[in-house]
């Protein structure tokens, strides 16, 4: 199977923790299902063009996993705030697009604990979580506080990572280096660490999340490529986790090359 289009990145599906997740790589208007892939060699290649993922325009180089300048600079999703959501200015009406704050950024937010190389703080949209901590390569994760907004997620976020971390060791996650952490141990925990005007929002269910990858085989080595320096990446397909595509000797992350045009070849291992 041959077939070229705009690269947009990973979709998922969740079945519950017995089964892996099932990834789609979105070319173009197709949805290519990647667990099918597994064992299969796979080769992606880079046409010599890049195209805005908002505009659709020529760029020589994108921004932000697929923006042009232009959209980098003007839309709300590419904004400050939303990596640093607890500096969101919606209240003082600077919001790049008041509408998208307020379908975004204006509504209940969970702050949560992830365990994807080791325990990580995070925030994401209520109702957003499972695409969240699948897209970060977790394996487990549970809700610690509902809030309102995306600024007061962040800046409870914020204020608990000086106590956890807040960033995935994406290696030792593709390695599968996993620290076995008793999720509801260390949030009650956390929970000691919250000021007293979070603490009527921690959120205090008792079940967690737990997450399979349809991964073939393990690594020893992370030998991550791009397209930036290779016409083609490729081999024996062996695994998907979080944005990435894991091959025998390298690794792809497809949403760093959101908005690259390339031809993706599929063949059956003989």
């Amino acid at each position: 199977m041959q077939l070229r289009g705009m690269l947009h990145g990973l979709t998922h599906q969740y079945h519950g923790k017995d089964k892996p997740v099932d990834y789609y790589m979105q070319i173009g208007e197709d949805r290519l299902p990647l667990n099918e892939w597994l064992d299969h060699d796979v080769t992606i290649s880079f046409l010599g063009q890049k195209n805005c993922i908002a505009c659709g325009r020529k760029t020589n180089k994108t921004f932000n996993s697929g923006y042009c300048y232009p959209c980098f600079t003007k839309l709300p999703e590419n904004d400050l705030c939303i990596v640093k959501p607890h500096e969101c200015h919606f209240e003082l009406g600077t919001c790049r697009d008041e509408s998208f704050g307020e379908t975004y950024c204006m509504i209940p937010h969970y702050v949560y604990l992830a365990v994807s190389s080791d325990i990580k703080v995070g925030l994401t949209r209520k109702n957003n979580q499972l695409k969240r901590w699948v897209d970060q390569g977790a394996i487990r994760a549970i809700p610690i506080a509902e809030v309102p907004t995306r600024r007061m997620a962040g800046e409870l976020e914020f204020h608990l990572s000086q106590f956890l971390p807040d960033k995935t060791n994406w290696r030792k996650m593709l390695k599968g280096e996993v620290r076995e952490i008793d999720l509801i141990t260390m949030r009650d925990e956390v929970y000691s660490h919250f000021p007293d005007a979070f603490k009527p929002f921690q959120y205090r269910e008792d079940e967690w999340v737990d997450i399979t990858y349809p991964i073939l085989e393990s690594l020893d080595k992370i030998n991550s490529k791009t397209l930036d320096k290779e016409e083609s990446i490729g081999g024996r397909l062996i695994g998907v986790k979080a944005q990435y595509l894991i091959f025998e000797n390298a690794v792809f992350q497809t949403r760093k090359h959101a908005g690259y045009q390339v031809e993706i070849s599929v063949k059956p291992r003989s």
